[in-house]
């Protein structure tokens, strides 16, 4: 099995979301090479609509695979600004290139500081090891 990929220039979820910040207060949000290898096959995503808020940890959507469902939550509190459209036709762009073409939605934080509160990338490779 391929070595799990931990970006050294992303934060991270115990439930196995990256954020890679885009700005003072945008982050990009999606899931890990870990847990696409750990759901396989992703064959639907449930993405929330442009507009809609969500609290540090709250779902803010779905991800199948052949064998599971997981719930996808957000790492830090609020507004989603983007959602990832190419997404919702081929889901499985999030096993092939999960840091790249797989992110999910693009997010304004309420409060940066809530990403002190995430995994470096050392403490998350821990995590999955």
């Amino acid at each position: 099995m391929a070595e799990t990929r931990v970006p050294d220039n992303l934060l991270y979820t115990e439930e196995h979301e990256y954020v890679s910040r885009v700005g003072d207060d945008e982050i990009v949000v999606g899931i890990t090479d870990y847990a696409q290898g750990e759901l396989s096959d992703i064959v639907f995503v449930e993405l929330p609509e442009v507009g809609s808020s969500f609290a540090r940890m709250e779902a803010f959507g779905t991800i199948e695979a052949v064998k599971a469902v997981s719930e996808l939550y957000s790492p830090v509190a609020g507004e989603v600004l983007a959602i990832n459209e190419a997404l919702l036709d081929d889901p499985a762009v999030i096993n092939r290139d999960p840091y790249g073409d797989g992110w999910m939605i693009r997010v304004r934080m309420n409060d940066p500081t809530e990403l002190e509160d995430l995994l470096t990338p050392g403490r998350y490779k821990e995590l999955v090891s």
